[in-house]
C-alpha cells in the first residue's frame, strides 16, 4: 500500500552514486601525504557516508589539528580528481526524474559539503530533479546527518513543502539516526555501503530502485 509520502529526502553517497572509488583513492592520497598508515580496502569503505571529520577522528584516531590538516589535503584532491570518480546506480536517474515529474518535493540531504554534492549532481544532469540541495556546510560545522536533515527541512518548509509525511532514503545507520532525530522515518537501500545491522530502525528495506519507486510513488 502506498503510504502517501508528502516529501522525500535523499542521501547521496551509496544511495544515488557509487562514490567509493573517488573517496577511497582520495583518502589513500591524504594519508600517504601525511605519512600515516593506509588501511585496507574494507577499512577505507567505512569512511564512505559519515562526516569526514568524524571518520578522521573515529577511524584514523586523529586529534583536531591533525584532522583539520587532513581535511585541507583531502578537499583539494577530491575537488580536483575524486568527485567525478563515481557512477550513478542503475535505475536511479529514471526514479529521480519520475519524482521530479510528480507533485512531491525533494531535497538532497548529504554529509558531503554542498559544493561538491551539487557539482556531482550537475555532472550527471540530476541537479534539476531536486527542489533543494542540502549538504554539509563548507566549514563542516553542519555535517552531522541530523543537522543536515534539519537544514533540509527548514529549506523545504520555506518553499511551502508539505511536511506532513516526510521520508528519507539512505544506506547507512547515520541516515536512519539522523532522520529519526528529526522525526523522519528512513527507507534503507541495500545497494549502498551499509551492513545488515545498520538497517535497524528503518521503516522499510529495498533491494532495487524499482522497489524504492513502488514505495515512494505507488
Amino acid at each position: 500500500m502506498n503510504p502517501g509520502y508528502s516529501v522525500i529526502l535523499f542521501d547521496l553517497d551509496g544511495t544515488i552514486t557509487d562514490s567509493a572509488p573517488g573517496i577511497t583513492s582520495t583518502l589513500v592520497y591524504t594519508l600517504e601525504t601525511m605519512g600515516l598508515p593506509v588501511p585496507g580496502p574494507a577499512e577505507l569503505l567505512r569512511y564512505v557516508g559519515p562526516p569526514i571529520m568524524d571518520s578522521f577522528r573515529d577511524f584514523a584516531g586523529m586529534d583536531l589539528p591533525t584532522a583539520e590538516r587532513a581535511l585541507e589535503i583531502y578537499r583539494e584532491k577530491y575537488l580536483n580528481d575524486g568527485a567525478y570518480d563515481s557512477s550513478v546506480y542503475e535505475g536511479i536517474p529514471q526514479l529521480l526524474r519520475r519524482i521530479e515529474e510528480s507533485p512531491l518535493m525533494m531535497s538532497l540531504a548529504t554529509s558531503k559539503p554542498e559544493i561538491p554534492a551539487t557539482l556531482i549532481l550537475e555532472h550527471y544532469s540530476l541537479a534539476r530533479c531536486f527542489d533543494v540541495i542540502t549538504g554539509a556546510s563548507a566549514d563542516e560545522v553542519r555535517s552531522a546527518k541530523k543537522d543536515v536533515v534539519a537544514e533540509a527541512v527548514l529549506r523545504l518548509k520555506a518553499l511551502g513543502a508539505d511536511m506532513s509525511n516526510p521520508i528519507l532514503v539512505g544506506d547507512r545507520i547515520h541516515d536512519v539516526e539522523g532522520a529519526a532525530a528529526n522525526g523522519i522515518p528512513t527507507i534503507f537501500v541495500t545497494w549502498g555501503y551499509g551492513s545488515v545491522a545498520e538497517q535497524a530502525g528503518a521503516v522499510a528495506v529495498v533491494e532495487t530502485p524499482e522497489e524504492l519507486g513502488a514505495l515512494l510513488l505507488g
